[in-house]
């Protein structure tokens, strides 16, 4: 009987409510209690307290797994707009980074070779983590649109890269910031919307930064910096065709069907002016189709994450990273007109993202 109350005293101990007891049954005090455990020939019964949950909990040990702690204890605690921007700043880091090596490689890589690698390895990422809904992302009821949407995006990326790789990365950034200025013409033209006075104004104000970064003279204008310009148009073109897939497509279906448009047109030419890449231009090649695909992830999750209204500014840092990659990887210098130029550019996009992102009146 005394061995049955001890097993089950024994078994209460080792109990889950997260409090520790005394390994020994609590009795009466008695004389034989007063006497030391030495003279009663048995050991002292240890004391184990567990941790209580919510009042002790024990600390991760070592400098890196404290940090590591208090980051996610941080993260968790944050807002989602700052989640958001976290997001968003990252996603510039690496197409900094993507950026950077597209032109480092692109006098040796032909660009045609250099898109069609990348377009290859994002697909194959893609559909690696989405195997199991592949059949669903292939349905779409808007072929057409679709592999128009595909090929106006093959040119946008061509003028674009190319700009890139020729004319300094801030200024081609800066002019690219016009994109939505285009939009916002495009916006009336094809979607009818309301645009007032005073976004006419931002736009026509942007244009005209447009013009003193494109700095035409005598021996006209650069090439390459008007093929940044019409990336630009060509990317409203882009946003203007997902906003009307948007209201029937999945947005994992309009980015396969836009890797297979660019396989396809991409193979031809890249067979034809195929330049065998080294070691190192492999590895370029791998490593900015990874960040590539790193960053439209990033930049997918801050506006899933975020509002819009508070991410859309931050995208102006790409100028600033820009300008650090082309001064210290390139030996590049901005010119005074591609300042005063985004100047223009970037205040008449922030006026016209603040003026979208008020919620329309109510109806009286």
């Amino acid at each position: 009987m005394s061995e049955d109350r001890l097993s089950e005293q024994r078994r209460g101990s080792g109990s889950d409510d997260g409090v520790g007891e005394l390994s020994t049954p609590l009795r009466h005090a008695s004389p034989e209690d007063s006497e030391p455990p030495e003279s009663r020939g048995d050991e002292a019964p240890p004391i184990v307290l567990a941790a209580i949950p919510g009042v002790i909990e024990p600390g991760p040990s070592g400098w890196f797994a404290g940090r590591r702690h208090r980051l996610r204890h941080w993260w968790r605690g944050s807002t989602p707009n700052l989640r958001g921007s976290v997001y968003m700043l990252s996603s510039m880091l690496v197409y900094a980074v993507m950026v950077g090596l597209i032109k480092h490689i692109g006098s040796a890589i032909p660009l045609v070779q250099t898109l069609l690698i990348r377009q290859v390895i994002m697909s194959v990422i893609v559909i690696a983590f989405a195997a199991n809904q592949l059949p669903a992302m292939m349905r779409t009821s808007r072929l057409g649109l679709q592999v128009f949407r595909g090929l106006i995006t093959l040119a946008s990326m061509l003028c674009g890269f190319s700009a890139i790789i020729y004319i300094p990365l801030a200024q081609a950034t800066a002019i690219g910031f016009s994109q939505v200025l285009f939009v916002t013409i495009a916006a009336v033209l094809l979607l009818k919307e309301k645009v007032d006075g005073r976004r006419w104004v931002a736009t026509i104000i942007g244009f005209i930064g447009v013009i003193i970064m494109l700095n035409p003279s005598a021996q006209g204008l650069n090439i390459y910096a008007l093929m940044s310009v019409a990336g630009a148009f060509l990317g409203a073109g882009i946003t203007i065709s997902v906003r009307k897939l948007a209201a029937t497509e999945r947005t994992d279906t309009i980015l396969i069907y836009q890797g297979i448009v660019l396989i396809i047109v991409l193979a031809v030419p890249t067979w034809i002016f195929w330049v065998q890449p080294t070691a190192e231009q492999w590895l370029s090649l791998i490593l900015l189709s990874l960040f590539g695909t790193a960053g439209q992830w990033l930049i997918t999750r801050a506006y899933q994450v975020g509002e819009a209204a508070a991410l859309a500014p931050l995208d102006f840092t790409r100028l600033l990273l820009a300008s650090f990659t082309g001064f210290v990887f390139f030996s590049e210098i901005p010119a005074l007109t591609t300042w005063i130029g985004a100047t223009f550019v970037i205040g008449a996009t922030l006026y016209t993202m603040r003026k979208n992102a008020r919620p329309l009146a109510p109806p009286a």
